[in-house]
């Protein structure tokens, strides 16, 4: 299976050389379009749009770079809760359609409690992963009926519903998720087509692909696997950790953007992040070259797990993870735009031979 890389696009210039957050903040419709075509012209296929209650509007934001670029495929973060399902399937059936299928979606619940309040959820998170398992069971619906149907559950009744847009991609766009709780798991094993993880050690990813795995027979379904990283990459072994280290203490003395003002906190605020949190607090340096001070300096808040290296070193440690059948790569920096750049020089083309290499035998 070809290796698949993601990166993310922000929606204003960075402020920091050692940014952790990129999606909030005003929106700059100029920057969107550079940041994206960096991504298309270093080999990414695909940009992820983050959510926050408090951030641009993705769905928005993504049609924006489509239209700037031509083969970026955009993964949109998505929040069950607050549209309705069959209206939302609609909305992703258009912009499939007005993009010729390059759309993508990323299921999400809301990290905190306090961060979903901002848009007027007060659900706690197990109610919401049962929500959205419901939400997700009726988009789908929705896209594969081609005649009217009812629908009654917990959280969503419908009469008569229909659908006049089909999405382009068949049977529909993919569906990402993430999280480590059960109702996570339970949604995703279910609903999901990709299971969205941190980087985090070797032994412990073998053993979530194939309780994953597992799960989604129990459905007779198959799915695949993300494994988002921080790569921190120079020409030299020394260059690389010296800069790994610099990254680390701006963030942990606060002359960077370290954390969101949603989630101003540096202790782990959901199970995934209580996760990484674990890994941190065993030792900084597992397997090769995944760092784990930035997780424990920031809380585990999102993608913090650093591959630290050169690009050689980085591509070989990503390539384990494709050994274990991790075939998608979410991979961004902390300097935005020199990274986006970077990594398409060497790292990007390196994983994708390494994992035709290896598809080869």
């Amino acid at each position: 299976m070809p290796a698949r890389i993601i990166g993310m696009i922000g929606v204003t210039p960075p402020a920091s050389d050692a940014q952790l957050i990129i999606i909030e903040g005003q929106l700059s419709p100029a920057y969107v379009v550079a940041s994206a075509r960096a991504h298309e012209a270093a080999g990414y296929d695909m940009a992820l749009v983050g959510y926050t209650s408090s951030s641009a509007e993705g769905f928005l934001v993504a049609l924006h770079a489509a239209h700037a670029t031509e083969r970026l495929k955009l993964l949109v973060a998505h929040r069950p809760g607050f549209v309705q399902p069959t209206l939302m399937a609609r909305k992703i059936a258009t912009f499939d359609q007005l993009t010729r299928g390059r759309l993508a979606i990323h299921i999400i619940t809301g990290k905190t409690d306090a961060e979903q309040w901002g848009d007027g959820d007060f659900s706690p998170k197990p109610e919401r992963y049962e929500r959205a398992a419901e939400y997700l069971a009726l988009m789908r619906r929705t896209w594969q009926q081609t005649e009217p149907f009812d629908f009654a559950g917990r959280f969503y009744r419908v009469k008569g519903a229909a659908s006049d847009v089909q999405p382009f991609q068949k049977p529909y766009p993919e569906i990402l998720f993430g999280g480590a709780s059960e109702g996570a798991l339970a949604m995703g094993a279910e609903h999901g087509d990709t299971y969205a993880m941190y980087a985090e050690p070797l032994d412990a990813a073998k053993a979530r692909i194939a309780e994953m795995r597992e799960r989604a027979s129990r459905f007779g379904r198959a799915i695949g696997f993300n494994i988002s990283a921080r790569p921190i990459i120079a020409a030299t072994e020394a260059a690389a950790w010296e800069r790994a280290h610099g990254i680390l203490a701006k963030l942990e003395g606060g002359t960077s953007r370290g954390w969101s003002r949603q989630e101003a906190t540096k202790e782990a605020v959901d199970n995934a992040g209580r996760r990484l949190m674990g890994f941190a607090a065993e030792k900084d340096l597992h397997d090769a070259c995944l760092w784990m001070p930035i997780t424990k300096a920031t809380g585990a808040l999102g993608n913090t797990s650093a591959l630290v290296g050169t690009p050689r070193h980085v591509a070989d440690a990503l390539l384990e993870y494709y050994k274990l059948g991790v075939g998608s790569f979410l991979i961004r920096g902390f300097d935005p735009d020199r990274d986006t750049a970077e990594f398409g020089r060497e790292l990007i083309p390196m994983v994708k031979e390494g994992a035709a290499r290896i598809d080869r035998g």
